[in-house]
This record gives structure tokens, C-alpha cells and sequence, in this order.
């Protein structure tokens, strides 16, 4: 081995360091046989340079002593025996790391240590002080909060997995140390001033040994602790139990994990079987019982992540992560050891270099290859050392300052820069083209669909996940990567089988290209997740939507126009199922076809299954309002039509109840004498925005329930009860079908309030009684409410008697200026209670608005129908207004004036329902509301109006 510190650096080097060589032979009388090393090292790197400075008779002790594992073990162990507080112990351990791996460099530069050896001597001080640390903070742990036993009342110690270089022993000189912690079983401590959970115990211990490591103290910092391999990363518990990590690895392990596992190792030195349990344990995770080749395909896609990733931070020049560098030879060997590791035990190896002599034996590598691989990577470890021990910065990229570049090829023992270059380019391309042999190559295709990839694993930092999101040319990153991480942490806590995590890792990069692609992002992206969040353990629907890109433009598309749409879909993920062919989607039925496509649904349910009957006609009723939806929010169809196709679907739907709680009617009961499903003798008035033909996605349904049968008599069935008893128990039964919430959701919210009487009356009323009240009793407003009303259901002569009642009683002559009285009364009343008074305007209730158009209506059918009867003809504001401007009762100015205004605030409030929203306009309507208040002051005369 050559000797690095032999030959003089440069002088300019020498010339530089001077000052603080002086300073250092101020401080020690340096032996003469270690003052030419110790005074080239302190030219070439800062590091030495500075631990010399500070610790001078330490360094010079650690480089004497043998360096051996136990040496090490012991005078550690001896620096820490008289310290008493955490600070104290944090002090010693950053000195003893700095002087021991300053002393391990100097070793390597004078050709007295390999690489190989001094890989090892590294994990070897790491481990020591680790786990002596926690033997020290264990102590004084017992003594606060006592000792953690099990049921057994045995003791509980905090056992630490190193992974990655500390788990295989072959620590980087300036390395993260990735570690894992965990405890063998629940339960409490005993013997402290309290007693605690183990759980908490453990954690809190965990926190004071990583701080000990970790911290950035005076004496600066021992090792940085990556905590993100533990089970669930960065939103993980930071301690969890042995049953909980068994758990985790059975239901929920990824291949990535699988990967670092393979070189897990307890540094914990053990009396007990806990090395045994953890690898029975882990075993079968990571090596497959078979012939395992889908581990080639999940390293591809690793792969693919990480070169992702260098060339996002600048792969030039990066000996780890660029194409030949350190990390593809780790591959070869990792890939064969899961492909091949369950059947063949010597590939169970940490070391890549038993690994490979493995791979040797089981001729599956060629011994001058894998002499070849090994030498190139010994190259780079070596120059990702000397790279290191410059600054003791974790550093994989090669210089491009002249002096640093001399500095490393000085230490690699070579005459220049450029010939050392040389060797690590070759080295390179050939680790590179027997990585392609293994592994293959991913195309630039391959890289632009798995581009967002790295969104989705949960070991990237912040600032490089948001750097990620910028270069798609998002604006809000801050609040795409709160949302991606927050449902990252959900998705990982909830488990959905192999097969779905596999989907869902499949389908979320793309949803975040497609969504990041498109204005107000943060918003569409959280109402897509709200989707994927409710479906998240039904892996066919994952997998829809991963495997169609259709679907997933759709989901986006609709979620982007509508938050009341979004919400739909996730409470009703069958839903999904109409994405996929957009066609089918957008093509809806005539307004007079409902009551068929209703029945398609149904006949594939049987009749005398009513749980099913109920969830396929609330399936039937959302996926018919997703159609309408999708056509409404692509403009394929003017509001009027989405109301009358809204309201012509819920008349059918209120059809197929009644049938449904007629038919168990006659089950249990039998049918009045003369009746049958064909000829119920019962129907249904629909009243408010179901009766004016304007029902809204979210609307209510204004019903009175009416029947011309006679009560005399009983039902004919097994359980005969009085006729007027099986109406009133129809028209609960048609109340429970409507309101009811099962799996599917509640089928229509159901007001009855406007039947006789209101809530104090029957729920079902004979055609006599009906004709009664609303002739002599019914008050102004209930007429009112009569102008919007239309029958839905019943046979032909029931609904015709029904519509000429309706017109008989708006018909009637009405004193004019008590009609006036109470019409200005009711709307008084409404905006004391309704209108928002605020800076927006209220589209439905404030002056000018939505509902002084509706009373303007109702007033002019209540006032002037008994002279112009055509005005009862239609229950819709717009042909009422109509017909008004052709009876003269307003001009042709005022009928258009208010049509236009209706049309236009109708829209307004319909757009911000879609959007969640309640009705007040940020618009300015100024022009339509002044229009309607000038119509309202003419007729009703008043001021107040205006």
C-alpha cells in the first residue's frame, strides 16, 4: 500500500496551512517521526487541520494506538465513565469521533490501512458510540422514569437497526448513519418517581440518543441521523414495537424497503435471542421463497427515481448517483440477492464483497467481472473518501476548483488530476454497462411518465420535492407538496394489500402531472384526493383509474368544475365506473325517458329484495345526476334544460318509490277494494323548485300527498287493516325509501310541510278535504306556494283533476289590495329572517333578487287569473312572466327586463352552488336588480322595494 503522505504537496498548499501549523506546534511538541505526515495532511485537509488545532494530544494518542474494534470500545467507554450530564456526553462523543476518524485518515494516507479495513473501522466507531451513548442515557433514564418490563416483568432494552453503509460495515467516512428503532413488547416502567409506557419511554430515550448524535453543538456534529427508513418514514412513529414493525413488513413493506433491508443489521451487542428473532422476522420479507424477477422491474423503477433526482441537484460529476457510479454496483448485487436469495443462503449477505464472491460460485457473474466491478468500485469508494476527509463534508461530486482537484489527486496518489479522471471515468462506463446487462435501461419516455415518481416516496426533503413541483411550472408549491405529504401520510396508515399500493403508486404520479398541468392546482388537487381518499382500499377503482386515462382526465375535469361533484364521487365511488367512456357519460336521456332508464337499473335487482331495490334506484339517481352534472359543467347544456332534466329525473324517481312502497303494502296488507299498482287512487303534488321545474343537484323535494279513494272498507290482504290506515302507512313507507341513508346515501331530503295544515295535518289527504282547505282556509303565502305547484304522480284523470283543482283555486277573485297586504307582509318577513344584508348581494333574498321575481309572479297569477285563467296553465316563473306580458298585466320592457334578470341570477346562484358556495354574488347586477325593484315598486307600490 502506498504511502500518500510521503512525497511534499504543492507549496502553494504548504504556504497556506502555515498559521495554523504554527498554532499547533504552539500546542504540542509533535514526535519527529509524525511531523512530515502530520504536516502534509494539515496542507491537504482542513478537517485533520482542525482537529489537530483543537484536539492535538488526542489525535496524536488515536494515531499511535492500534485502532482496533475493542481499543476503540475501551478507551470510549473510558472517556465516558466520569461525565454527568447529557452535555457533557455530547461533548465527549463529538471529540472522540473527530480524533478517531482524523487519526483512521491519517492511517489511510501512509498505505497502513485498506480500504476495506478502514470501511469497517468506521461502523465499528459508530457503533460504539451509539449504543454505549444509550447504555449511558439508559442509566439515567431508569432513574426518572424507571425501567420498561414486559408481562413477564422482564427487563426491556431499546434496540437500534443500522442500515444502508452501517448496516453492511461499510460506513462513508462523512456518512449519514440511517438507523431504526424498536422495542420487543408493550407495557410500563416500574421503579421510577412515575411510571410511563413503554412506548413513551422508548421514544423519549430515542430522542436523547439522536440529539447526542446529531445536534449541532460547539464541538460541532458526531453523525447526521436519517430517521426516514423506519416503518411509515418521515410521518412514523419514531419507536414502535417488534409486533408492530412484524405488522408493518407483512402488510405494508414496499420494495424499496425490501432493498434496505438486505443490509439491516442489530448493532445492539446482545445476550438475548432478539438478532435471531428480527431476522426470522425479516427474512421472509425481503427473500422471496421463488425465483423473485419482479425485483429486477421495482429496481429499474428505483433507479429511474435516483437518476431523477441527480439530475434535478446536477448529475455531473456525482461518483454515487450518476450513470457507472457507486450506487448501480450496489444494484447488481441487491437485484440478484432478492431475485435469488430465497433459495440460495449465501446471497443472505450485508457485504457486497461476500455478495459477489457469492455470485462468483453460483456462476451467475463471471469471476474477471466481478473482479472488474469491485476494483471500479473500490476506485470511487476511495475517491468519494479522499473527497470526504477534505472538509469531513458528505460530498459524492468531484471537484471543479483546480486546488481541490489537486488536493484529491495528491491523496489518490496520482501525478494529476486529469489522469485520475481518467480511471474514474473508465471505471464508470464499465460498472455502467454491466448495470445495463442486470438491470436495463429505462427510456426518456419511461423518465417523463415516472418524472413525479419521486413525489410519492416518502424520503425526499422538502426543498427538493418543491423544487420538483416548480420545474412543472406550479405556482402554489408550498401548498401542492402540504397537500401531496398530508395524503402520503394517510395512504400509508391505511393498508390496502400488495395489489394496492402497487396501483396507488402507480396512478398518483399521474394524477399530480395532470393536475399540477392546470390553473388553481392546490384546489382541484385536494378535491381529487378527498376522491381517492374514499376509495383508497377498493383497489379495482385505484386500478380504473391508474390503468384509463380517460377516467383520470374526466375525475379532474369534473373535480375542477365542481366541489359538490367531487363530493359525490367520493361518497358514491361507483360513480367512477361512468368516467370511463366519456361518450356514455355526456349522453343523457330524453326528458320523457327517465322513468325507462330507472327501470333498466332496477329489473337487474329482484323484487322481493328490498335493501337492493333501494341502493339501485340511489345509484341510479347519482349516476344519472353525475350525466347531467358532466353536461352542465362542459356546456352542453343551458341551465333551463339542467333544471328540467334535474326535475324529470326526480319525477321519475318519486314513481318508482311509490310502486316500490305500494308493492310492500300489498304484501303484508292487500289494496283497497277497486286499487292496484296501475290504479293506486293516489298521487303526488310537487311544489317549490321540483314543482316549478327547477330543481338544483342539492334540492329538496316539496311533496303533498293526495288520494280521491274512498275510506270506507279494508285492505284484502293477509294482515286487512282500515283503507285510510294504508294510505297514511304508503305515504310513511314512501317517506322512509325517500330519506333513508344506506351504503348508497339518502335518495331525496323530503318536505311535507306545505300539505294542509302543515306538520299538525294528515299525511295524506282525500281529494274533498284538499279542495276544502285550499278554498277556505288556506292562507296567502300557501297560495303562494300553490302558483309553483304541478302533480307528478298518479294515473292521467287523477293529475288532470289534480291541475284543474290547482286552476280552480288561482282562479278565484281576490281583494286586491289585502292580497297586496299580505304578499308584502310574507316578503317582509323573508328578509328580516333571509336577506344577508351584507356587502354581496344576496341572489335569492335581497331586494331585487330571485325571490321578488317569484312573488311578482305569484302575484300576478293570485291577482289577475280569475280574469285571465291561461295564467294557471304553467307552475314555471318564466312562462308565467310570459303570459303576464301577453295578457298586458306588464309590458313587453318589464316581461324581458325580468326574464333576463331570472336567467341571469339563476345562473349566478347555480354556478356558485357548483363551487360550494352560497348564493352572494361578488357580480355586479346592479342593472338587473335596479330592472326588477323598478317592476316590483309599479306593481305592489312599494318603497321599501326599491
Amino acid at each position: 500500500m502506498q504511502n500518500r503522505l510521503d512525497k511534499l504537496p504543492a507549496s502553494s498548499f504548504i504556504d497556506a496551512s502555515e498559521p495554523v501549523w504554527q498554532r499547533i506546534e504552539e500546542q504540542l511538541d509533535v514526535p519527529a517521526a509524525l511531523r512530515d505526515p502530520l504536516r502534509h495532511a494539515v496542507a491537504i485537509s482542513a478537517f485533520v487541520a482542525q482537529i489537530a488545532e483543537r484536539y492535538p494530544d488526542a489525535l496524536v494518542s488515536a494515531w499511535q494506538t492500534p485502532l482496533s474494534a475493542e481499543n476503540t470500545r475501551t478507551a470510549f467507554l473510558q472517556a465516558i465513565a466520569s461525565i454527568e450530564s447529557e452535555n457533557e456526553l455530547k461533548a465527549t462523543v463529538r471529540r472522540f469521533r473527530h480524533t478517531h476518524m482524523a487519526a483512521s485518515a491519517l492511517l489511510e494516507w501512509q498505505g497502513k490501512r485498506t480500504l476495506e479495513e478502514s470501511l469497517a473501522f468506521y461502523s465499528e466507531l459508530a457503533d460504539t458510540l451509539i449504543i454505549e451513548s444509550l447504555h449511558w442515557l439508559e442509566q439515567r433514564f431508569y432513574q426518572r422514569l424507571g425501567q420498561p418490563i414486559d408481562a413477564e416483568g422482564a427487563l426491556q432494552h431499546l434496540y437500534v437497526l443500522g442500515m444502508g453503509k452501517l448496516g453492511g460495515r461499510e460506513l462513508n467516512f462523512s456518512s449519514d448513519i440511517d438507523l431504526i428503532f424498536y422495542y420487543p413488547e408493550q407495557g410500563e416502567t416500574q421503579g421510577g418517581r412515575r411510571s410511563v409506557e413503554n412506548s413513551v419511554f422508548f421514544t423519549r430515550l430515542a430522542q436523547a440518543l439522536i440529539a447526542v448524535l446529531d445536534e449541532n453543538t460547539f464541538d460541532g456534529q458526531a453523525f447526521r441521523v436519517d430517521m426516514r427508513l423506519r416503518p411509515f418514514g418521515q410521518s412514523g412513529p419514531l419507536v414502535t414495537s417488534l409486533a408492530a414493525l412484524e405488522h408493518y413488513y407483512q402488510e405494508q413493506g414496499r420494495d424499496w424497503e425490501r432493498y434496505a433491508m438486505v443490509k439491516a443489521r442489530l448493532l445492539n451487542r446482545l445476550q438475548d435471542q432478539q438478532a435471531d428473532a428480527f431476522q426470522s422476522l425479516i427474512r421472509p420479507f425481503v427473500y422471496r421463497r421463488y425465483i423473485d424477477f419482479g425485483a429486477i422491474e421495482a429496481l429499474r423503477k428505483m433507479k429511474l427515481l435516483i437518476t431523477q433526482e441527480t439530475r434535478r441537484q446536477g448529475a455531473q460529476g456525482n461518483i454515487k448517483l450518476a450513470a457507472g457510479g457507486i450506487r448501480e454496483v450496489e444494484f447488481i448485487a441487491q437485484a440478484h440477492q432478492l431475485i435469488r436469495g430465497g433459495r440460495e443462503k449465501s446471497l443472505q449477505t450485508r457485504s457486497i464483497y461476500d455478495a459477489y464472491r457469492s455470485m462468483v460460485e453460483l456462476d451467475i457473474f463471471e469471476a474477471t467481472v466481478a473482479k472488474r466491478l469491485l476494483e471500479a468500485y473500490e476506485l470511487l469508494r476511495e475517491v468519494e473518501h479522499r473527497l470526504q476527509q477534505l472538509a469531513d463534508e458528505q460530498t459524492q461530486k468531484l471537484p471543479t476548483d483546480p486546488h481541490e482537484q489537486e488536493k484529491l489527486a495528491y491523496l489518490m496518489g496520482e501525478p494529476s488530476y486529469k489522469q485520475l479522471e481518467q480511471r474514474i471515468i473508465q471505471a464508470m462506463d464499465f460498472i455502467h454497462n454491466e448495470f445495463k446487462q442486470v438491470v436495463g435501461e429505462g427510456s426518456e419516455c419511461d423518465e417523463e411518465e415516472q418524472s413525479l415518481q419521486v413525489l410519492w416516496q416518502d424520503m425526499l426533503d422538502d426543498d427538493a420535492a418543491i423544487e420538483i413541483i416548480a420545474a412543472e411550472g406550479e405556482q402554489d408549491v408550498d401548498g401542492i407538496w402540504r397537500l401531496i405529504k398530508q395524503f402520503r401520510t394517510e395512504a400509508r396508515k391505511r393498508s390496502s394489500g400488495p395489489r394496492g399500493r402497487a396501483a396507488l403508486a402507480r396512478l398518483m404520479p399521474l394524477l399530480f402531472r395532470q393536475v399540477i398541468a392546470q390553473p388553481q392546482s392546490v384546489m382541484i388537487l385536494e378535491r381529487v384526493l378527498g376522491v381517492i381518499r374514499a376509495i383508497m382500499s377498493r383497489t379495482a377503482y385505484i386500478e380504473l383509474l391508474a390503468e384509463n386515462p380517460g377516467a383520470r382526465i374526466q375525475l379532474c375535469r369534473l373535480c375542477a368544475a365542481s366541489p359538490w361533484v367531487s363530493q359525490q364521487l367520493a361518497l358514491h365511488p361507483i360513480l367512477l365506473d361512468e368516467l370511463i367512456d366519456p361518450q356514455h357519460l355526456y349522453q343523457l336521456p330524453e326528458l320523457n325517458e327517465y322513468p325507462s332508464v330507472l327501470n333498466e337499473f332496477l329489473v337487474r335487482t329482484p323484487e322481493d329484495d328490498l335493501e337492493s331495490q333501494m341502493d339501485a334506484l340511489r345509484q341510479a339517481k347519482q349516476v344519472l345526476q353525475l350525466k347531467i352534472a358532466a353536461a352542465d359543467i362542459t356546456g352542453g347544456l343551458e341551465l333551463m334544460k339542467v333544471s328540467d332534466h334535474l326535475s324529470y329525473l326526480a319525477q321519475a324517481v318519486t314513481a318508482e318509490v311509490v310502486h316500490l312502497a305500494w308493492r310492500q303494502m300489498e304484501q303484508r296488507h292487500g289494496t283497497p277494494p277497486g286499487r292496484s299498482i296501475h290504479d293506486t287512487g293516489f298521487g303526488v303534488l310537487a311544489y317549490g323548485k321540483l314543482g316549478g321545474l327547477e330543481l338544483g343537484y342539492g334540492s329538496d323535494l316539496d311533496l303533498v300527498f293526495v288520494t280521491h279513494a274512498a275510506y270506507e272498507g279494508q285492505t284484502n290482504g293477509p294482515k286487512p287493516i282500515e283503507v285510510q290506515q294504508f294510505y297514511l302507512r304508503l305515504a310513511q313507507r314512501i317517506l322512509h325509501l325517500f330519506t333513508t341513508r344506506t351504503v348508497a346515501g339518502v335518495l331525496y331530503e323530503v318536505d311535507l310541510r306545505l300539505r294542509p295544515s302543515g306538520q299538525a295535518g294528515l299525511l295524506v289527504t282525500q281529494l274533498d278535504s284538499f279542495i276544502r282547505y285550499l278554498r277556505d282556509e288556506a292562507w296567502t303565502w300557501e297560495l303562494q306556494a300553490l302558483v309553483r305547484a304541478r302533480p307528478i304522480y298518479g294515473t292521467d284523470a287523477l293529475q288532470a283533476d289534480l291541475q284543474d283543482i290547482r286552476c280552480a283555486i288561482l282562479s278565484r277573485s281576490r281583494a286586491a289590495q289585502l292580497l297586496r297586504d299580505d304578499i308584502l307582509g310574507m316578503r317582509h318577513k323573508m328578509r328580516a329572517h333571509l336577506s344577508s344584508g351584507g356587502a354581496h348581494f344576496d341572489i335569492k333574498q335581497d331586494p331585487g333578487g330571485i325571490a321578488d321575481i317569484e312573488f311578482i309572479a305569484q302575484y300576478l297569477v293570485l291577482n289577475y287569473a280569475h280574469e285571465y285563467p291561461q295564467l294557471t296553465e304553467y307552475s314555471d316563473n318564466i312562462r308565467i312572466l310570459t303570459c303576464a306580458e301577453q295578457c298586458r298585466l306588464i309590458n313587453a320592457v318589464e316581461a324581458q327586463d325580468l326574464i333576463n334578470a331570472y336567467q341571469i341570477f339563476r345562473c349566478e346562484s347555480h354556478a356558485l352552488a357548483l363551487q360550494g358556495q352560497d348564493a352572494l354574488s361578488q357580480h355586479d347586477l346592479t342593472a338587473e336588480r335596479d330592472a326588477v325593484r323598478r317592476v316590483w315598486q309599479r306593481l305592489l307600490g312599494e318603497g321599501e322595494a326599491s
